[in-house]
């Protein structure tokens, strides 16, 4: 019997889940993921289409306080894309947003000869990163 492990999905709790769902909806279908089902509750997701691989549930958050990515608990979401030409669409499209880019689109070699990521903070503070691990298409 395999042991091989999967993560089938993550939950991230944000303080307004009527805009998370604004922006995320505008957000994934750049980075080629989709809703796979809707809530009754309020809550929403993304995942791949094709409903292979992990899924991103978002909740509204019970408590008040600001997110930190310093403290303990998520540090960042990164996005594998594709093709280095999402990277920069999904750059753009963060730039237009207003976000704070923390990266512009650019090659990442300590991390491997060919990771080319752009790095933003979400309007909750969340660090976002699109990334791709192929070689530039000519």
């Amino acid at each position: 019997m395999s042991r091989t492990g999967y993560i089938d999905h993550v939950g991230i709790s944000v303080p307004d889940l009527a805009a998370a769902k604004q922006y995320y909806d505008e957000l994934m279908p750049i980075l080629g993921l989709k809703q796979w089902f809707k809530t009754t509750d309020g809550s929403f997701n993304y995942g791949p289409d094709g409903g292979r691989g992990t899924q991103l549930f978002f909740y509204q958050a019970l408590e008040d306080g600001d997110y930190s990515q310093h403290r303990t608990g998520l540090q960042h979401i990164a996005f594998m894309v594709a093709s280095r030409a999402i990277v920069r669409e999904a750059h753009a499209w963060a730039v237009a947003q207003g976000a704070e880019i923390l990266h512009e689109p650019r090659l990442f070699p300590e991390y491997g000869p060919h990771q080319y990521a752009t790095f933003w903070l979400d309007p909750h503070g969340f660090k976002l990163e699109a990334v791709c691990f192929a070689a530039e298409r000519t």
